[in-house]
């Protein structure tokens, strides 16, 4: 096995970084052009002028959600690139292939949720401490954050593609890992978006196929899909160094702004209370009786 390529993937990040620059400007370009189209204008006796503040109010940045998934397929294919030569190629194509369906899921799913719709309420509390530009505080509250947590998980794909060591059993279970979290992931959006567009169910709380085994399960796949890519990474060194990068994701998506917030806006739903005595809060297990 040859060494690892260190030169070649030092060589690689600030490529990588670019990447999350464009995707970055991308979105905020299509935030800021949202806003435009829906207020850019507004009436004023004697005909109608540009109106910048209703524009700046109204842009949308619950898009960077849409650009999450996506994004770490820019970077991944990036690397890909980049490594040629250089690392293992069954690994190289198999962190591409299952960071891409991922990630072109992910953004497809909530690109058609959020269709139309308004500003996510998230970001509305997140933005309406705002003094002076909307859309410049958006830049160091949404953006910039989500930009350098995007490249400090993506560590984990970008040093798998340049390991050099084939692939082995460590790397068919994180393939194992990957599959149970997309499935885990896919089928509880699927599940969430059913209940969401049925009338009958308005006001009340999801409690049936994944659901039962745990209150989150796009969330616990999300997570379950990077500790997957770990393993895969950490087969080979120094794949193994990349730990903080998926632990980084799943304490966001545990302990900062997927569950905490999910819960929070929940909690006084009829019957929430009930539902989270009964059913674990992340990992799936049967339900208690109670």
């Amino acid at each position: 096995m040859s060494p690892f390529p260190l030169e070649a993937f030092v060589a690689s990040l600030p490529w990588a970084a670019l990447g999350v620059v464009l995707v970055l400007a991308i979105t905020y370009a299509v935030a800021v052009r949202a806003g435009a189209g829906a207020g850019a204008t507004s009436s004023v006796p004697g005909g109608t002028v540009a109106d910048s503040t209703v524009g700046d109010s109204r842009a949308r940045h619950s898009v960077m959600d849409v650009a999450w998934g996506p994004g770490f397929v820019v970077i991944a294919l990036i690397s890909f690139v980049l490594s040629a030569e250089e690392g293992d190629s069954g690994r190289r194509v198999l962190l591409l292939i299952l960071t891409g369906i991922w990630g072109i899921r992910l953004g497809t799913h909530i690109g058609r949720r959020a269709r139309g719709g308004h500003e996510d309420p998230r970001y509305v509390a997140l933005l309406k401490g705002a003094r002076g530009s909307r859309n410049a505080y958006a830049l160091r509250r949404v953006y910039l954050p989500q930009g350098l947590v995007m490249f400090f998980v993506s560590l984990t794909i970008q040093v798998g593609m340049f390991a050099t060591g084939p692939l082995g059993l460590l790397a068919v279970a994180g393939s194992a890992v990957w599959l149970t979290g997309f499935i885990f992931e896919s089928v509880g959006d699927r599940q969430l978006e059913q209940f969401k567009n049925d009338p009958a169910r308005r006001g009340t709380v999801l409690n049936t196929g994944l659901w039962r085994y745990t209150r989150h399960p796009n969330y616990f796949g999300d997570a379950a899909v990077w500790a997957g890519l770990f393993l895969i990474a950490a087969e080979s060194w120094p794949g193994v160094l990349t730990i903080l990068s998926p632990a980084l994701m799943i304490w966001t998506l545990t302990a900062k702004t997927g569950k905490p917030l999910t819960e929070k806006a929940m909690s006084g739903r009829p019957g929430y209370r009930d539902y989270v005595q009964s059913t674990s809060g992340f990992i799936p297990w049967p339900p208690r009786r109670h």
